[in-house]
């Protein structure tokens, strides 16, 4: 079994899978825009180009994402964490992912990894990057 979440983005899903494209060398293998659909969705007439359905494969995990319906509910209650393997690696994620976004721990030693920190992205999601 596994659990894969799945995010809206509130019309930004095409803008958040390019970044993670970008930052993480993440691959988006199934995009499928709201006028792929077999029958009318309940959306607004202009979101014809909007994603109704992706799925994108960061390393060994498979995000889903949706542009969802305008006006959606905010991200709250959880995080995505990354696990790098150098510590270069942490550090670019964190800035990349960070930029227009807030820190909301630095990027630093702890007690259990080399270097730890936790950041909410430009879209709403909040992420840790655990390099141990």
């Amino acid at each position: 079994m596994k659990v894969e979440p799945y995010l809206f983005f509130s019309g930004h899903c095409e803008e958040a899978l390019a970044l993670y494209t970008q930052v993480l060398g993440a691959e988006v293998i199934l995009l499928m825009r709201c006028k792929e659909a077999p029958e009318p969705m309940p959306v607004p007439p202009d979101w014809g180009d909007k994603v109704m359905h992706a799925n994108l494969r960061i390393g060994d995990s498979t995000l889903m994402a949706s542009d969802g319906c305008p006006g959606g509910t905010p991200f709250g209650g959880f995080a995505l964490s990354l696990a790098p393997s150098t510590a270069e690696q942490a550090e670019a994620w964190f800035t990349a992912l960070s930029e227009g976004g807030k820190v909301d721990m630095p990027l630093q030693k702890t007690f259990w990894a080399r270097s730890f920190g936790m950041l909410t992205d430009r879209f709403g999601v909040s992420w840790m990057i655990n390099y141990e």
